[in-house]
């Protein structure tokens, strides 16, 4: 059946119309929710026979299932260069050619496109050079660049992983500290319910105690605390109606939250460092930061679901000590314009001679590299995929330009030397920046593969498809040591043959080795009916409200959790992949239910009536009380500041905690003290939002004082040097007589009101002309009620893939 979407008068009936078509049509939703059926009813047979057993060798096993979900994105997404055969670029590396190095280093939200530029140019020391070729010099320019790229940004708020809480209990006369610590657990699941937690005790005089802890905001039913005063009260009443509040009273309080593995690695770190005996709320005692961390990492990463905005990322690209640079910023340069046309990027280059920054701080590196700051989204809409294939191809991309400039590059790949996987940020803790950056693993595991890969241990990986890509390269590797003439060549080659034929040998000697399976029994099929029933139940419902579908969203993480908890290791990939899945079709659902709430308000609007309004939202409510006393200009202008504030702070805080190196407490403290001097300058000229916040922030306070003072005594200072050149003779008495009067109060008040209009104007100009630019082009997304709801589905969606294919590539690659 063919539809004419012009049919429908609204945007969001032909988008709701397009969307049911493509489920409808065997599209995206259709083969979605058949590959999810496939899966489940595989992995439910393996439940039968094995009780969860692996599924190596299983028909339609991960590999298949993988390949035939990928082959659309691939197909989406044309090649846009040429490959190079594997010979001839393993016989070019054996000659000589260096890899080429494309790193994704991390992603970011729009609130840190101003520190992440800051970092890349040295605080303004380094030439930075846009997409346009534009050379941006200083931290003005810079600081345009936020204002440039806003419209791109999603602005969305990261999720609150960890709370920082306290607990006073008034308990006193127990037999024994194991006495205490079992009724303080006692009193903190009773709130916190099946949350995760550790803590400390502190004995108070009188026989009370408080305790100091961290906390898992998520709950395993999907429940997220806020970690403040709202979500204390929540906990509050809990406790309440407990059985445990009729033995001992006790008030929970929250003092902050954070996002992330690492917020909560630190921040743990930190109350071993306090305290001498800290538990979790299992009992087990937290005796040091490596306990610590490894409790984060490995216990709670999973309960987290932690969720950070991609609004832009950042890419290293790296060559060789002796390169030359020119020739690789030229190759830099017209790499990022090939792969991100379209996309505003800024780059800076970072070498020894122009380096600021110290060895010991981490800079001037011995190798050329080039850092690259990108918006993910396009001013078409676009958003940049991160997928193994597309690093491939950046790889392959920036190694054709490198060769265009005279640079002898290759793209490599790590199956094809026996090389062991990379480290991720997450498996290692800095300990030294000179020279060569220093690591120490965060758990045996993760010492083992840091130590792995950079004492260059040969191994291969065991997937199908990877042995496959290894015979390959085996192969290819025979070619080149026959064919090449120079003895060296001749003899690298050679050898790395013979490493990818022993690595062989030893994966297909463990492969054949006797597999015991676990049996899970009915739980394992139990779980898995219960998720094919949460997951299919949204057929049924082809309307609901919002409040039905957190509901019906809910029973889906439930159900997934449970099944997570009784899949062997073995199954882990075939668990995965269902989960994303089953994601999948919930997101499709979010899209439906978010169509259905904006046709009401078309229709309310119609019909005169007020469309019904949004869910509370609490993480927005502060900024919008703000925006609506102080104004927009005002407010953005105050967290701009206060952002970097808290950059130079969480950095002092990480230095504390061990995790950076204390030679760079001095620059960092230097670096807060600048933040909060021009914090309180737009405090005296006039921010009110920055005097509010200064209320609850006694360092920010005390800027604003310090600053008071020191204006006041140059004003004294000027007054007293302009009196002393006034001939006294000339004075006109009636100013005399005008300087000994009071100024009067509405005169104070008037002077102040026009101080902080001018100051608001001040700030509200660029604004405006960013306005006017944007309604000239003609962009909509930012006031359209349906382009609001779509980007976010797509960024879940993506971040889903993204996930899958980095447990992927960790595997394989």
């Amino acid at each position: 059946m063919e539809i004419f979407f012009g049919a429908f008068t609204s945007e969001w009936e032909q988008r709701r119309a397009a969307l049911l078509h493509e489920m409808s049509s065997g599209g995206r939703g259709a083969s979605a929710e058949e590959e999810m059926r496939k899966r489940l009813k595989q992995l439910a047979q393996l439940g039968a026979a094995g009780g969860g057993g692996g599924s190596r060798g299983a028909p339609g096993s991960r590999g298949s299932a993988s390949k035939g979900r990928g082959a659309p994105r691939a197909q989406a997404r044309p090649a846009t260069t040429v490959a190079r055969p594997m010979e001839a670029r393993l016989a070019a590396v054996a000659k000589g050619s260096q890899p080429a190095v494309v790193k994704m280093a991390s992603y970011g939200g729009g609130a840190r496109v101003g520190a992440m530029l800051n970092y890349v140019s040295r605080g303004g020391e380094l030439k930075v050079e846009n997409e346009n070729g534009r050379i941006l010099e200083g931290r003005e320019e810079l600081a345009r660049v936020r204002g440039d790229w806003d419209h791109l940004f999603q602005n969305r708020a990261e999720s609150r992983d960890i709370g920082s809480f306290s607990v006073d209990i008034a308990a006193s006369g127990f037999a024994s500290d194991e006495a205490l610590h079992d009724q303080v657990r006692s009193t903190l699941t009773s709130g916190f319910g099946d949350r995760r937690y550790a803590y400390a005790i502190e004995k108070i005089e009188g026989g009370s105690v408080t305790v100091q802890g961290l906390v898992v905001l998520r709950s395993g039913q999907g429940e997220r605390l806020t970690g403040d005063a709202k979500a204390a009260d929540i906990i509050q009443g809990r406790y309440d109606a407990s059985a445990a509040a009729g033995e001992v009273a006790a008030k929970f309080s929250f003092h902050g939250y954070g996002n992330g593995v690492e917020f909560g690695a630190s921040r743990l770190r930190g109350l071993v460092d306090r305290h001498e005996d800290v538990r979790d709320d299992r009992g087990q005692s937290i005796a040091n930061e490596k306990v610590a961390g490894d409790l984060v990492q490995k216990e709670w990463r999973a309960e987290l679901h932690s969720r950070k905005s991609r609004d832009v990322m950042h890419v290293i690209m790296s060559a060789r000590a002796g390169t030359d640079v020119a020739a690789f910023e030229g190759a830099v340069r017209d790499f990022l314009a090939h792969q991100f046309a379209g996309h505003r990027y800024v780059f800076a280059m970072h070498d020894q001679a122009s380096d600021p920054k110290e060895a010991e701080e981490g800079g001037k590196r011995p190798h050329v590299h080039a850092h690259a700051i990108v918006a993910m989204k396009s001013d078409s809409g676009d958003r940049i995929e991160t997928t193994p294939a597309v690093f491939r191809e950046w790889r392959s991309v920036m190694a054709e330009k490198a060769r265009e400039h005279g640079i002898e590059m290759e793209m490599t790949d790590r199956r094809e030397f026996a090389a062991p996987p990379a480290f991720t940020r997450t498996q290692v803790r800095l300990v030294s920046r000179e020279g060569r950056t220093e690591y120490v693993g965060t758990s045996e595991a993760a010492q083992a593969r840091y130590d792995a890969k950079r004492g260059g241990r040969r191994m291969v990986a065991k997937s199908d498809r990877s042995q496959q890509y290894i015979i390959k390269a085996q192969e290819s590797w025979q070619k080149v040591a026959l064919a090449g003439g120079d003895r060296q060549v001749v003899t690298y080659a050679a050898q790395h043959r013979e490493y990818l034929e022993s690595g062989l040998s030893t994966a297909q000697a463990e492969t054949s080795g006797t597999v015991i399976r676990a049996d899970f029994g009915s739980n394992f099929r139990i779980n898995l009916a219960t998720l094919q029933e949460m997951v299919l139940e949204g057929q049924e419902l082809r309307e609901m409200s919002r409040a039905e579908f957190e509901t019906y969203e809910k029973k889906v993480e439930t159900a997934l959790f449970k099944l997570e908890r009784s899949v062997s290791a073995d199954d882990r990939a075939d668990f995965d992949e269902i989960a994303g899945l089953a994601r999948d079709f919930v997101n499709q659902k979010r899209e439906l239910v978010d169509l259905y709430e904006q046709r009401k308000e078309a229709l309310a609007e119609q019909g005169g009536e007020a469309p019904r309004s949004e869910p509370y939202d609490p993480a927005n409510d502060e900024r919008d009380a703000a925006v609506a006393k102080h104004g927009e200009a005002v407010v953005e202008a105050g967290n701009e500041a206060m952002i970097e504030i808290e950059h130079y702070r969480e950095g002092l805080d990480r230095i504390e905690a061990g995790e950076f190196s204390a030679d760079r407490k001095e620059g960092m403290q230097a670096g807060l003290n600048q933040a909060l001097e021009r914090a309180a300058q737009l405090a005296i000229e006039g921010n009110s939002y920055v005097r509010d916040v200064a209320d609850q922030d006694p360092g920010l306070k005390r800027a604003i004082e310090q600053e008071n003072k020191s204006d006041r005594a140059e004003e004294v200072k000027n007054k007293a040097a302009s009196n002393a050149t006034v001939d006294e003779q000339q004075r006109d008495p009636r100013a005399q007589e005008d300087d000994r009067r009071p100024i009067d109060d509405d005169a104070r008040a008037a002077h102040e009101l026009a101080s902080t209009v001018d100051a608001t104007n001040r700030l509200q100009d660029p604004i405006n002309k960013d306005r006017e630019a944007v309604q000239r082009g003609g962009e909509t997304t930012r006031t359209d009620p349906a382009q609001q709801h779509i980007p976010r589905l797509e960024e879940l969606e993506r971040e889903q893939m993204e996930q899958r294919e980095r447990d992927r590539d960790d595997r394989d690659r």
